[in-house]
């Protein structure tokens, strides 16, 4: 029996069947998310058990130039960074200030410290001096691997670049110095635990 499609052409099967290409499950909880989007939804977690009150701190940008293409609409044509950005999240735990930097590196051995800006450093030293918590949250994204390094040993590997030395914390050292992360579900990066832990 002849099957005709619908515009007339003869409908010929291929002896070899066609073979669907098999769809990869890419489903796994939290891919793509960056540190950040974790960091911000484990705060949210924070804050709505009354944990702790700790925000991303917002970028200090200065508008010049505004478009408005409708009336309901506004457009930023042109924005300046007015001062550089200190760290990005701070707030209140435990009755203590604390202040971090939130950070991620492809790397499977090192963390470059060139990801680190001298007035970061100066400001952690400055929250330090002033008996807050100051420390280092890093992700080896390809590792699925979360540390917080303290700043006092941030400092240490800081001071050493400075003077001439390596220009990288390698993963052994952060091993050593620092205290892993290990994700969950609620928080996704629980990093209270490990501050109790210090």
């Amino acid at each position: 029996m002849a099957i005709n499609y619908p515009n007339g052409k003869k409908f010929n099967p291929s002896k070899e069947p066609v073979k669907k290409k098999e769809k990869k499950d890419f489903s796994f909880s939290n891919r793509g998310k960056t540190l950040e989007d974790e960091l911000n939804e484990t705060n949210d977690y924070y804050l709505q058990l009354g944990h702790a009150v700790i925000h991303k701190k917002p970028v200090p940008v200065q508008i010049v130039k505004v478009e408005y293409p409708s009336r309901s609409a506004a457009v930023i044509r042109e924005a300046y960074f007015r001062t550089p950005s200190t760290t990005d999240y701070n707030g209140v735990w435990n009755g203590r200030y604390i202040d971090f930097e939130a950070k991620e590196t492809e790397n499977k051995t090192s963390f470059p410290l060139k990801n680190i800006h001298e007035h970061q450093i100066h400001h952690m030293a400055q929250v330090v001096e002033q008996n807050g918590l100051a420390f280092m949250i890093i992700r080896f994204s390809s590792l699925q691997r979360y540390f917080l390094m303290r700043f006092e040993s941030l400092q240490v590997f800081w001071d050493r670049m400075i003077t001439g030395g390596r220009k990288s914390i390698t993963l052994k050292e952060i091993e050593e110095t620092s205290i892993e992360i290990t994700p969950g579900a609620y928080p996704r990066i629980d990093y209270l635990s490990s501050l109790h832990k210090l």
